[in-house]
């Protein structure tokens, strides 16, 4: 399957793209960046440089990945961001690089940013996670897989959000949250265990019994 890059857009010689990859108009593809196959780039997207995009993503309108972070440290460095396979990138939303020489940040697989989040520089973002509207990531903090967080969360630089953890709407969150758990309010405080992500996730009785008993 061709390459379809439309005739307004900007591709430079120096990316590279599989088949199958669509780039919508007034979207920029800068040097050094990687769009694997059938990924689709929306309209007037900008992806800067030292971006790896994996196969089978949607990259929706007025999305930024790949600008320089947004820290005191960064002196130029060569640093990535890499986005796993399938992931879903809404309107509006921006990923800066990492800091440090050799870093990424990286979002995984079946990943769902949705409209207007922000993921900052050196995050790690696990597979199957959704990030809802407007929410915003600091640096250097981690998310594992099968995560929810809510619209409008807000979390604190080098925090840690646990597999399988639901974080409520307009929560602010500046301590780890545990896996397995909910969360929510300003600051989040840890409210039980996310039994609904659990079931949904193949968890039987038995081992969602052990689970509760641990938090408690």
């Amino acid at each position: 399957m061709k390459r379809t890059i439309h005739s307004t857009a900007i591709v430079s010689p120096k990316a590279e793209l599989d088949e199958g990859v669509v780039i919508g108009p007034y979207s920029i593809i800068e040097d050094e960046v990687c769009i694997g196959k059938n990924t689709v780039i929306g309209a007037y997207v900008r992806v800067f440089n030292f971006v790896e995009i994996g196969e089978d993503c949607k990259i929706y309108e007025n999305s930024v990945l790949g600008r320089e972070p947004q820290d005191h440290a960064f002196r130029g460095e060569e640093t990535k961001v890499i986005i796993g396979d399938r992931t879903i990138i809404r309107e509006n939303v921006t990923i800066n690089r990492a800091t440090s020489e050799g870093q990424a940040t990286v979002i995984g697989q079946d990943t769902f940013l949705m409209e207007g989040v922000h993921i900052g520089h050196n995050v790690k973002i696990g597979n199957y996670v959704t990030v809802a509207n407007k929410s915003g990531l600091a640096g250097y903090c981690e998310v594992g897989d099968f995560a929810n967080l809510g619209g409008m969360v807000g979390v604190h630089q080098f925090t840690k959000i646990g597999k399988l953890c639901m974080v409520g709407g307009l929560s602010k969150v500046v301590k780890d949250i545990p896996p397995f758990t909910l969360a929510d309010g300003r600051p989040a405080r840890i409210y039980g265990i996310n039994k609904v992500g659990l079931q949904r996730a193949g968890f039987n009785a038995m081992q969602r019994k052990q689970i509760k008993e641990i938090y408690k």
